[in-house]
């Protein structure tokens, strides 16, 4: 693809207990920086597409550090706005055998969270750009956020820029205020061409349970979704069984109006770190679909990015396509 990919969403600082520490047991924090859509075009940067981050940060040392670290990898930032405020955080402590890992959320107010849809000049933005990617964790952050996220998606139907969707669903973050996920994810899901969700995902914004087990269940729910928003394309998504904190079986899955794919299950074994394996999924799929894949494809290439972030401390995939093309051969000695 030559056409830019543009992504909006807040950056965000990971400070995570060392080891498998918990929070505050000693008196070190190792930092990242990340945030669900700034991974996902850390991701497809190092894949060798040009991505544009649009963004909102704190004009201090925080905010600029966290430009920084995602300049570094070959994403724009010029879309990034320094104002007054503050930085969003989150603490993760990460869990190790049967103790689940656990995040403390502390981006209440943040200048992102704060920004009004007004703030975003979306016909600079999404000049020239072939994709604009959203998740559903920006409209979860506030009033303000839900708007600005409706018109970014706005904006790009106006423009004729197709977009992708993450749910990514947090319910710590809408139950924080007066808020109706429902209606918000369907209108951004309605101006959607590619979604990123499973069937709990349609479940809450369909309002209908889906039974069934295994891929049954998900081509159901993926047929109702794809019926219930004509504009769809495509819906992806992951399959997690969790084994302990360090060990789990993912699948993965697409779907389109007349196939899908679902792959077999991959033990994970060893995990490193787990956070933004999802958003690293993601950049499997569009990378697979923007060359021209077919369901087959974008699964596997999804779950292969997904896997590998596992070994890999940090919010995002720094994989390139020949890590991709090993993964898939199989064989875990030395590369020499």
């Amino acid at each position: 693809m030559t056409k830019p990919i543009v992504f909006f969403g807040e950056l965000l600082i990971r400070l995570s207990a060392p080891s498998n520490e918990l929070l505050m047991q000693s008196s070190s924090l190792n930092l990242h920086v990340g945030g669900a859509e700034a991974n996902v075009a850390i991701g497809l940067a190092n894949l060798g597409y040009e991505c544009r981050m649009v963004s909102v940060v704190p004009d201090n040392a925080l905010g600029r550090g966290a430009v920084s670290a995602v300049l570094k990898h070959g994403v724009d930032c010029s879309g990034v706005a320094k104002v007054s405020g503050r930085m969003g955080l989150y603490f993760l402590a990460v869990g190790a055998g049967l103790r689940a890992s656990e995040i403390v959320y502390d981006r209440a107010g943040s200048s992102f969270a704060q920004a009004r849809a007004d703030d975003f000049d979306w016909d600079t933005h999404l000049a020239g750009a072939g994709l604009l990617h959203l998740s559903g964790i920006t409209p979860a952050l506030g009033m303000q956020s839900s708007e600005a996220a409706l018109a970014a998606a706005q904006a790009a139907k106006r423009l004729g820029v197709p977009i992708s969707f993450d749910g990514n669903y947090r319910a710590m973050l809408w139950e924080a205020w007066d808020s109706d996920p429902r209606a918000v994810l369907s209108k951004l899901i309605g101006m959607t061409d590619i979604l990123f969700g499973n069937h709990s995902d349609l479940s809450l914004v369909l309002g209908k349970n889906f039974l069934g087990e295994g891929a049954e269940r998900r081509r159901e729910a993926a047929e109702a979704g794809l019926a219930a928003f004509p504009g769809l394309k495509l819906i992806a998504s992951t399959a997690r069984r969790t084994v302990s904190a360090d060990y789990h079986r993912i699948a993965a899955r697409v779907d389109l109006r007349d196939s899908g794919h679902q792959t077999d299950e991959i033990d994970v074994s060893g995990i490193v770190d787990r956070i933004g394996a999802g958003d690293a999924f993601a950049a499997g799929v569009l990378h697979a679909h923007l060359g021209g894949g077919d369901a087959k494809a974008m699964a596997q290439t999804g779950l292969a990015l997904a896997c590998l972030k596992h070994s890999l401390p940090g919010d995002a995939s720094l994989f390139q396509q020949v890590d991709i093309d090993a993964f898939n051969k199989g064989g875990l000695d030395v590369r020499r």
